[in-house]
């Protein structure tokens, strides 16, 4: 006998999850406005076959509207959404939600309180005979891990395992596209990493086209084949993790995937001058005015030895990492740095930073 992910007792392993025939959702020129206000400008985005595509920023960028628009929910102003190349919402076509072969999981699970967990997984699978729809539920719910809670009721289960029962509840009708909005939000943060690592492994056996929204930009990272970067409804960046994250497109997109320190800088001669060392201008014309930029993982503190003194403001320990304030010569604001715990004797004030000049990044200021 073993245990589930909240403890409690799972008389057998998890069945593999039942395997889809994904689909390519493409969206073309996406424009919508709420009230006549803009609220997407303009997206051109591809979810290939079988992947799981992140819908990743902050509030109000257009992350949950774009996937309401894909489920059907709601018909965007202009553009073309195209499933496996047949259009399905259009000028001149919008295919209901219940003909798409669309999933969608919400936010809030919308779990049925006065249904039972079977019944609450079958609820969308009105096409099949009760008999057939029944063991489709059971099947769904020992791919979760949850079988065991099949005759209980929604109120019984700890929020990680409604979340599974969700996942069971929009996987069992086979979908081509599973839309996923933020389904991680609501759940306590010691689980949050299992329940996704196990959502996860389900969708990779699934390979069920899936596109989750989230405004975490770790969890995306730890999910995504591919993010796509939103800001106020436009499409900011896409790319796999490591390209967003190392060669970010402009200064958002930098400072939404880490902290950063950010310095006024002005190209001259060919180089930056920044407090942390100088740099070349690449393609910034002399008298450019830019942001430089450096993570807080990517200045390097030690007693002695390092490019620059510095002295400490202020330490915070964070348990595996510390967090420094520090002050440096040219820069009137403290540079923030983290560095392993420990790394530095308690009570000491004066230090040397290094930074690697690859790791200086250069931006225009109204980018």
């Amino acid at each position: 006998m073993t245990s589930d992910l909240q403890g409690s007792p799972v008389t057998k392993a998890r069945r593999t999850a039942g395997v889809t025939f994904a689909a390519r959702l493409v969206f073309e020129d996406i424009h919508h406005c709420y009230h006549e206000k803009e609220t997407i400008k303009g997206i051109t985005l591809t979810a290939e076959a079988g992947e799981v595509l992140c819908l990743l920023g902050p509030s109000g960028s257009g992350k949950t509207t774009l996937l309401r628009i894909a489920a059907g929910i709601e018909a965007q102003k202009s553009g073309r959404l195209m499933l496996n190349d047949r259009e399905i919402s259009g000028p001149s076509v919008f295919v209901p939600p219940e003909r798409r072969g669309v999933g969608l999981m919400f936010q809030d699970f919308a779990l049925f309180p006065h249904m039972t967990i079977r019944d609450n997984v079958r609820f969308g699978l009105t096409a099949l005979p009760k008999n057939q729809a029944v063991a489709e539920a059971d099947l769904a719910l020992e791919r979760v891990g949850l079988s065991h809670y099949a005759d209980q009721y929604p109120h019984v289960l700890s929020g990680g395992e409604q979340q599974r029962v969700a996942l069971a509840r929009a996987l069992a009708p086979r979908p081509a596209v599973l839309l996923m909005d933020e389904p991680f939000s609501g759940l306590d943060s010691r689980l949050k990493d299992t329940i996704r690592a196990d959502t996860l492994a389900i969708l990779r056996e699934s390979r069920a086209t899936a596109i989750v929204v989230t405004h975490d930009a770790e969890e995306a990272m730890r999910m995504a084949d591919r993010i796509a970067l939103l800001k106020d409804g436009r499409l900011v960046q896409v790319g796999t993790a490591d390209t967003l994250y190392r060669e970010p497109r402009n200064l958002f997109a930098a400072g939404f995937f880490s902290e950063i320190n950010e310095f006024a800088a002005v190209a001259s001669g060919g180089r930056v001058e920044t407090p942390l060392g100088t740099v070349p201008a690449g393609k910034y014309p002399d008298g450019r005015p830019l942001s430089a930029v450096v993570r807080l993982s990517q200045v390097m503190v030690a007693e002695t030895g390092g490019d620059l003194p510095a002295r400490i403001l202020a330490r915070r320990f964070l348990g595996v990492v510390e967090l420094l304030s520090l002050a440096v010569p040219g820069s009137d604001l403290p540079v923030r740095a983290r560095i392993r715990a420990d790394l530095l004797p308690q009570g000491l004030r004066d230090v040397t930073l290094s930074v690697n000049e690859r790791d200086i990044l250069l931006f225009e200021k109204d980018e």
